[in-house]
Order: C-alpha cells, then sequence, then structure tokens
C-alpha cells in the first residue's frame, strides 16, 4: 500500500514542513525524496513510500512514517539525482500523453464514449 509522501510530518515537533522533489507513485517499490524544513534549519529527507508489508512506508517511528534525513554531504547528490529522475518521469509521461493524442481511433473512441456519458446525465 502506498502511503503519500506529502502528508509525512513526523516527528512532529521536526518537520514543518515538505516540498517533495520525486515521488515514485502508488507503484511496488516505490521511494521519494523531499526538501524538509526540518526544526530551524533545512533538510533532504529519503523515504519508501510503503508497499504490502509496510503500509506506512519505511522510516517509521512509533508506527507513524517518517523521514530519513540524508547527511549534509549527500544532500546535493541526492537532490541531483532525484530532480533528474523527476524530469524523465516528467518526460516519459508527456510522450505517454503525445502516443495518446496521435492514437486517432482511441480519440474517436474517447470522445464518442464521453458524448455518450453526458448524454446519460441529460
Amino acid at each position: 500500500m502506498y502511503h503519500d509522501p506529502k502528508t509525512v510530518l513526523s516527528p512532529r515537533d521536526r518537520v514543518k514542513s515538505v516540498e517533495v522533489v520525486y515521488d515514485a507513485g502508488p507503484v511496488d517499490g516505490s521511494w521519494s525524496v523531499a526538501q524538509l524544513e526540518w526544526g530551524d534549519s533545512s533538510a533532504v529527507g529519503i523515504r519508501w513510500n510503503g508497499d504490502s508489508v509496510s503500509t506506512k512506508g519505511l522510516p517509521q517511528a512509533r508506527g507513524n512514517p517518517t523521514w530519513f534525513v540524508v547527511p549534509k554531504e549527500l544532500e546535493n547528490a541526492v537532490l541531483n539525482a532525484a530532480q533528474e529522475w523527476n524530469r524523465k518521469k516528467q518526460k516519459n509521461l508527456a510522450e505517454g500523453y503525445r502516443q495518446m493524442a496521435a492514437d486517432r481511433a482511441r480519440e474517436t473512441e474517447a470522445e464518442e464514449w464521453t458524448e455518450a456519458f453526458i448524454g446519460d446525465i441529460d
């Protein structure tokens, strides 16, 4: 089961805000990287988003999903890699939409389905 990293705000006395840099999404082996407001400073966090065994992901503290704070010396490397993964994910998504839009038969079928659905509402 996937646990949305935007909702991981534990430990409450340390995590003030979460800006997700990369989220693999609700897939097996999902992981995330985020920039955190961590107490009075900033930090980079990483975590597994959960699966059928660990529904809250890892790490956890007292059963609450938490972030592993990356050492300062590794922050830039982790952020750069996460940003690159995010660019690839966005590029693949855009390419998928382009391919779908180019498939005229599928577009026609989707339009017919939408029109029929709207007609059912009336």
